[in-house]
């Protein structure tokens, strides 16, 4: 199998993603990640000449339960990666699992026309992008 044969971003993303205000505290967030069954939730900009940040499970283990924090009285905003790196939908996953090596991330938004259509990650480039699994 050739890199040629590989899918692209928009056939492994996840398409349903749920976007926070950076002002939530965790513990609401926490909440909104167990009742969506994710572990990464999008953090809305503030304006149009504002980024996009984002909030990973890992950062409320580092930053919250391994500093003994109180979850209610931390904001999103507080522990978030932003700006964040934002891939394209038509992206080969060949790319994507470079750029997500270069960069040392496991997670990225995908992005198309300003807007955030997706999510893709480690897991679902290799379970989703490479043909002939289910055979």
């Amino acid at each position: 199998m050739t890199g040629e044969n590989w899918g692209r971003v928009r056939d492994c993303m996840k398409t349903e993603v749920t976007e926070v205000d950076g002002r939530l505290d965790v513990l609401s967030a926490l909440k909104l990640m167990k009742k969506a069954g994710t572990t990464s939730l999008i953090v809305k900009r503030r304006d149009e000449s504002d980024e996009y940040g984002m909030l990973l499970f890992s950062d409320i283990a580092k930053h919250v339960i391994g500093k003994d924090r109180a979850p209610e009285r931390v904001n999103v905003y507080e522990i978030m990666a932003k700006p964040v790196i934002c891939v394209r939908p038509d992206m080969h996953i060949r790319y994507c699992a470079r750029l997500f090596e270069n960069f040392g991330i496991g997670h990225a938004p995908v992005e198309e026309d300003g807007r955030i259509v997706g999510m893709v990650s480690y897991y679902r480039l290799v379970l989703y992008g490479l043909p002939n699994l289910d055979d």
